[in-house]
């Protein structure tokens, strides 16, 4: 059997990914708590609740974990709502915890890498309209400056806005995220108030660190022509991938906002990105299905022969990764991996989709493409929106009820490639054997 190891760049950035609703517990004056509230809304009626319990300390021991396991880098969100609780009101205490837990996590050596905004909008807020307001990009702004002066110290590197596309589509075309419509004049609104909240919390970021680096992460989801011979397959296909991954970073680029249907300038929000965070999971495959105008005429679905995931919510296409990130390359910045991972309760197909992708990564790498860093989705398992708790991505799990945590075989896979700075032969014969040939053929 050949032996061989996939080394990655000095300076790597290896880390996992968590966000504050998912994990702080205790919020309860954001957009989200209330629509936990509401009957119908996320899976068997759980709510986050504690989460876990992050906001009550065990963060500490959390990191103190990823740091143990080789992770020199970790990605966390702050919560708006926590940090200005009121229109005219700013809460100096919120802002000393998050400092504390930034610099813990460069006391552990770990690079902080800082979601700005990531789904959740304050109470108050969405009271006065949320995003589909033309104030709310300077209201973003504002909170943007005062997070960043009290972080600057310990953290330069920055995403404004987590998936932007996912924030717009499911909130305000699918529905399932709040407010809950099914408005495409309303999702492009909302993402063009976005863009430009974007710009402005770029500028205000500069003018406090001008060594920062910012960005957005965005979904990429890959869709694949069902049956290529067609040419509506292709089509929709291609209409889908322009809508849900073209549109929000091409207008950071350009500082046109192209919605098909509409089309509006942003002129402030062109060059706007000092790297582009890309979040993959999977790829579909597409469909013509002439009755289902939101989602751009398509049908989504996975092959019959799909390696699909505990609940069937991902397959594992590894080589979409590498579509993603030769698409991403298209846009000349640097990339950082912003989230990648798999619901799997019994981590049966985490260790394979974990080497596989790694694997896909360090393909790119060598083609000289500017890839910073892989954020793996998540530490611990967390609060999944509206599918609550029936889906597990953590490399620990978590007892909801009494938050004791449990390593999964796959935590100690990843510490490997993060101690090893690349995966070996050794490492997928161990943890992933089953996919042995395919990453290191004889």
């Amino acid at each position: 059997m050949p032996q061989a190891t996939f080394y990655f760049p000095t300076g790597f950035l290896w880390g996992t990914a968590t966000a504050s609703h998912q994990v702080e517990g205790g919020n309860t004056n954001n957009n989200w708590s209330a629509w936990e509230e509401q009957p119908g809304r996320i899976h068997a009626g759980e709510r986050s609740g504690l989460a876990c319990d992050w906001w009550g300390g065990r963060w500490r021991e959390d990191l103190d974990r990823a740091a143990e396991a080789g992770q020199n880098a970790h990605r966390m969100s702050l919560e708006w709502s926590r940090i200005q609780p009121a229109p005219d009101r700013w809460d100096e205490a919120a802002l000393d915890h998050y400092r504390t837990i930034v610099r813990g996590m460069v006391e552990r050596g770990m690079t902080p890498l800082i979601t700005l905004h990531h789904f959740t909008d304050p109470l108050w807020l969405t009271e006065q309209g949320g995003w589909e307001s033309e104030k709310t990009p300077d209201l973003f702004a504002a909170y943007v400056r005062r997070a960043v002066e009290a972080l600057q110290e310990y953290a330069s590197l920055w995403v404004t806005i987590n998936e932007p596309n996912v924030y717009t589509y499911s909130g305000f075309i699918s529905g399932e995220f709040p407010p809950g419509k099914h408005d495409m004049g309303l999702g492009f609104r909302v993402m063009a108030n976005l863009v430009r909240g974007h710009a402005r919390a770029y500028a205000a970021i500069h003018a406090l660190q001008r060594h920062a680096r910012a960005g957005i992460a965005l979904h990429y989801r890959g869709f694949v022509p069902a049956r290529r011979w067609l040419p509506l397959d292709g089509l929709v296909a291609g209409v889908q991938h322009r809508l849900f991954n073209q549109v929000f970073p091409r207008a950071l680029t350009d500082g046109t906002l192209d919605f098909i249907t509409s089309r509006v300038r942003v002129p402030e929000a062109a060059h706007t990105q000092d790297f582009l965070g890309v979040n993959y999971f999977t790829r579909d495959h597409v469909a013509f299905a002439p009755l289902l105008p939101l989602q751009a005429f398509g049908r989504n679905f996975f092959p019959a022969d799909a390696d699909l995931s505990g609940t069937g919510y991902l397959a594992n296409d590894p080589e979409g990764m590498f579509e993603a990130l030769r698409w991403a390359h298209g846009y000349g910045l640097p990339l950082v991996v912003t989230e990648n991972g798999v619901e799997d309760a019994n981590d049966g197909m985490r260790p394979r989709y974990l080497a596989q992708h790694v694997h896909q990564v360090w393909r790119a790498v060598n083609f000289n493409w500017q890839i910073k860093g892989y954020f793996h989705w998540s530490l611990v398992d967390n609060f999944e929106w509206e599918r609550g708790w029936s889906q597990r991505f953590g490399l620990w799990e978590l007892d909801v009820e009494t938050q004791a945590r449990r390593k999964r075989p796959s935590a100690d896979l990843y510490a490997a490639i993060c101690r090893e700075n690349g995966l070996s032969s050794a490492m997928v014969t161990r943890y992933a054997p089953e996919v042995y040939s395919n990453l290191f053929p004889g």
